[in-house]
Protein backbone atom coordinates (compact mmCIF):
# COMPACT_ATOMS: atom_id res chain seq x y z
CA UNK A 1 0.00 0.00 0.00
CA UNK A 2 1.48 3.37 -0.94
CA UNK A 3 1.37 6.59 1.02
CA UNK A 4 -1.28 8.21 -1.18
CA UNK A 5 -3.68 5.29 -0.71
CA UNK A 6 -3.13 5.33 3.07
CA UNK A 7 -3.76 9.08 3.16
CA UNK A 8 -6.93 8.75 1.08
CA UNK A 9 -8.28 6.02 3.34
CA UNK A 10 -7.33 7.89 6.50
CA UNK A 11 -9.16 11.00 5.32
CA UNK A 12 -12.34 8.98 4.97
CA UNK A 13 -12.25 7.86 8.60
CA UNK A 14 -14.62 9.48 11.11
CA UNK A 15 -13.17 12.52 12.88
CA UNK A 16 -12.57 10.66 16.17
CA UNK A 17 -10.70 7.82 14.45
CA UNK A 18 -8.57 10.33 12.51
CA UNK A 19 -7.67 12.02 15.80
CA UNK A 20 -6.67 8.67 17.31
CA UNK A 21 -4.56 7.89 14.25
CA UNK A 22 -2.84 11.27 14.45
CA UNK A 23 -2.06 10.73 18.12
CA UNK A 24 -0.57 7.29 17.46
CA UNK A 25 1.53 8.58 14.57
CA UNK A 26 2.87 11.52 16.58
CA UNK A 27 3.72 9.26 19.52
CA UNK A 28 5.56 6.91 17.20
CA UNK A 29 7.78 9.81 16.12
CA UNK A 30 8.47 10.93 19.68
CA UNK A 31 9.29 7.49 21.06
CA UNK A 32 12.97 6.63 21.28
CA UNK A 33 14.18 3.61 19.35
CA UNK A 34 15.14 0.42 21.16
CA UNK A 35 18.81 1.22 20.45
CA UNK A 36 18.42 4.70 21.97
CA UNK A 37 16.76 3.23 25.06
CA UNK A 38 19.56 0.68 25.49
CA UNK A 39 22.18 3.41 25.12
CA UNK A 40 20.38 5.69 27.61
CA UNK A 41 20.06 2.90 30.19
CA UNK A 42 23.72 1.94 29.77
CA UNK A 43 24.78 5.56 30.38
CA UNK A 44 22.52 5.73 33.43
CA UNK A 45 23.91 2.46 34.83
CA UNK A 46 27.47 3.73 34.37
CA UNK A 47 26.62 7.05 36.03
CA UNK A 48 25.06 5.28 39.01
CA UNK A 49 28.01 2.90 39.26
CA UNK A 50 30.41 5.84 39.34
CA UNK A 51 28.35 7.49 42.09
CA UNK A 52 28.56 4.33 44.17
CA UNK A 53 32.29 3.95 43.48
CA UNK A 54 33.20 7.52 44.42
CA UNK A 55 30.92 7.58 47.48
CA UNK A 56 28.56 10.28 46.20
CA UNK A 57 25.63 8.01 47.07
CA UNK A 58 25.16 5.08 49.39
CA UNK A 59 23.56 1.81 48.34
CA UNK A 60 20.19 0.94 49.87
CA UNK A 61 19.14 -2.67 50.23
CA UNK A 62 16.15 -3.92 48.31
CA UNK A 63 14.53 -4.91 51.59
CA UNK A 64 14.76 -1.32 52.87
CA UNK A 65 13.32 0.05 49.65
CA UNK A 66 10.38 -2.36 49.74
CA UNK A 67 9.71 -1.66 53.44
CA UNK A 68 9.63 2.10 52.78
CA UNK A 69 7.45 1.66 49.69
CA UNK A 70 4.95 -0.49 51.59
CA UNK A 71 4.81 2.10 54.37
CA UNK A 72 4.03 4.81 51.84
CA UNK A 73 1.06 2.98 50.36
CA UNK A 74 -0.56 2.06 53.67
Amino acid sequence: MNLQKIEDEALHLPKEERAQLIQRLVLSLESPSEEELKSDWLLEARRRGEELDNGTVQAVSGEDVMRKARALIK
